[in-house]
């Protein structure tokens, strides 16, 4: 069976981070697969494919010139001579049930984020059934997708976009007298909600707060609000937040942390929070997404509403008071997310899809 997989962008981040996991569970499970990219964007998801032996093929143009895109993907599918389709992203997803239909084709569709553009939640409601299996990578997408895209449920798939590594670098306890390392990974968007953390904060250092330790916020990532991010932290009068930009080595920069922030307006998964968890850091999340699902346990961790300052103020406030247990809870943590997200699981699920896709194909 040859799956092309079809995704918006190379861009790093986002839908991109897990592909060599993905790709690995459905190699292991007999399909071949090649990954084929609507542009390029910054490319920063490229090497970390290389280093899996995932060479992508990326196409030279833009993000509107939808007609130029679906003849590039007509032309590629009819080359590779594809079996299936695999979908990621709106565009790659509409633009892929098109060539679909066209060679007759099986098309499975991933849903990664809580959030669709008005638009794009009409066009795809729309489009629904040119998909034949709908894979959701969280239990909220998956119950969004149902009812959004008014998708039968045996049509919805949850594969969680994450596997656990027990080998993953491990973070180190907090001593007295050490700055205390609070970190976050995402794109400087206004869907990581870095604004609701940088107000948050404020609002901390208003009240004339005293943390048990001097401490430092990273945030790794780059995106299109990183200067009025920055504006906004400096007419905070804000030493403590800091903007690294584009992070290489996510589990070394993990690894360096105490505490670990995740204030997302929106997710669908949110890998880093959970990899975070996997190298043994505690947090504290937004309500969204997967993130609520794993930590509904104040011993690894806290969970907030989404957007509210002074609830994540005050949680901000409560580890920070508090240094020396971050470690214990950041051990339950990673014992969470070992437990409920094993790499055999992960395959399991990704072994049954592809059963499935052969049966599909078996009926044509």
């Amino acid at each position: 069976m040859r799956i092309a997989y079809l995704i918006n962008s190379m861009e790093g981040g986002g839908a991109q981070s897990p592909l060599p996991q993905i790709i690995g569970s459905l190699r292991q499970a007999g399909a071949e697969v090649r990954v084929f990219a609507l542009t390029r964007r910054n490319g920063l998801a490229i090497p970390r494919l290389l280093e899996r032996g995932i060479e992508p093929v990326v196409r030279e143009g833009g993000e509107k010139d939808h007609p130029a895109a679906l003849r590039w993907i007509t032309q590629q599918v009819h080359d590779w001579r594809a079996d299936v389709l695999w979908t990621s992203l709106t565009r790659a997803t509409l633009l892929g049930q098109i060539a679909g239909q066209r060679f007759k084709l099986p098309v499975v569709s991933w849903q990664h984020n809580a959030f669709l553009k008005p638009w794009n939640e009409r066009i795809l409601r729309w489009r629904a059934a040119a998909s034949d299996i709908w894979v959701a990578d969280s239990a909220q997408v998956a119950d969004l997708t149902r009812n959004r895209l008014d998708i039968a449920a045996k049509d919805v798939v949850t594969w969680p976009i994450f596997a656990a590594n027990p080998d993953a670098p491990q973070s180190r306890s907090w001593t007295e007298g050490e700055m205390l390392r609070i970190g976050s990974l995402g794109r400087l968007h206004p869907a990581k909600g870095y604004d609701i953390l940088i107000a948050a904060l404020a609002q901390l250092q208003s009240t004339g707060f005293e943390p048990a330790a001097k401490f430092q916020i990273t945030i790794g990532g780059i995106g299109k609000d990183e200067a009025q991010l920055k504006s906004q932290a400096a007419a905070a009068g804000l030493d403590t937040i800091r903007f690294a930009g584009f992070v290489e080595d996510p589990a070394a920069f993990l690894a360096d942390q105490h505490l670990y922030l995740q204030p997302s307006r929106r997710e669908g998964f949110c890998i880093a929070a959970h990899e975070a968890m996997q190298a043994g850091l505690p947090v504290i999340v937004s309500q969204t997404g997967e993130m609520p699902f794993t930590v509904d346990d104040p011993a690894i961790g806290l969970a907030v509403p989404v957007g509210n300052v002074p609830a994540l103020a005050e949680a901000l406030g409560q580890m920070l008071s508090q240094p020396l247990i971050l470690k214990d809870m950041g051990h339950r943590a990673r014992e969470r997310v070992l437990e409920k997200f094993s790499q055999s699981h992960f395959d399991e699920i990704g072994a049954a899809l592809v059963g499935r896709i052969r049966h599909i194909l078996a009926e044509r």
